[in-house]
């Protein structure tokens, strides 16, 4: 069994049923491997489940920017992209995923807490601010602010209550939540294409 094998299976049980909730023991069964194959690679199941949303990460990243790269693109089709991207993870999340990592496993929750962190602050926020200065965002409008309100938080809004994409469609949330936004901040003559 390879690491990366191990490690795709893992954080997809994880974010379906929970970090807390799958254990060691049903991992290697379901893999059909013992536990000391698992701690061959892990040290314990913290480092399992950290190393786990890592890859996925990692795997989100690389998607991110080959959009972000794409010179094709206008800084907010960019942005629209992210957000499609990432709805694709969230939508197979279950909120007790994300309650895990804080109760339970800091380390990971360090990593995914940093990326929602650094992929606003450095991809989005940046991008918005370019939007501004090539006449696509209102000069009125403080970007900054618009960060913080409608995008930082998204995943904690479709996971209020209930996870949002069990009711509705990745489409309809990123129109509702992302582009709906963006219509609101951009130029009268820009039409939003994605």
């Amino acid at each position: 069994m390879e690491k990366i094998a191990l490690l795709e299976h893992a954080i997809k049980r994880f974010t379906t049923i929970g970090s807390k909730k799958f254990t060691l023991d049903e991992l290697a069964s379901e893999l059909q491997v013992s536990k000391k194959t698992i701690y061959k690679y892990f040290l314990n199941k913290e480092d399992l489940v950290a190393e786990s949303v890592t890859h996925m990460l990692e795997e989100a990243r690389t998607k991110l920017t080959e959009k972000i790269d794409d010179d094709n693109l206008d800084s907010l089709q960019k942005v629209i992209w992210i957000y499609k991207i990432c709805f694709e993870y969230l939508k197979n999340f279950k909120p007790t995923f994300i309650v895990g990592l804080k109760k339970h496993y800091q380390k990971a929750d360090t990593v995914f807490e940093s990326f929602r962190f650094n992929f606003v602050r450095q991809f989005v926020y940046y991008l918005l601010i370019d939007a501004q200065k090539k006449d696509i965002i209102r000069d009125d409008v403080n970007i900054d602010l618009v960060s913080r309100l409608f995008f930082h938080n998204v995943d904690n809004i479709t996971f209020q209550s209930e996870n949002l994409f069990n009711t509705y469609s990745t489409n309809i949330l990123l129109d509702h939540l992302i582009i709906n936004s963006l219509r609101g901040i951009v130029v009268n003559d820009y039409s939003i294409e994605y």
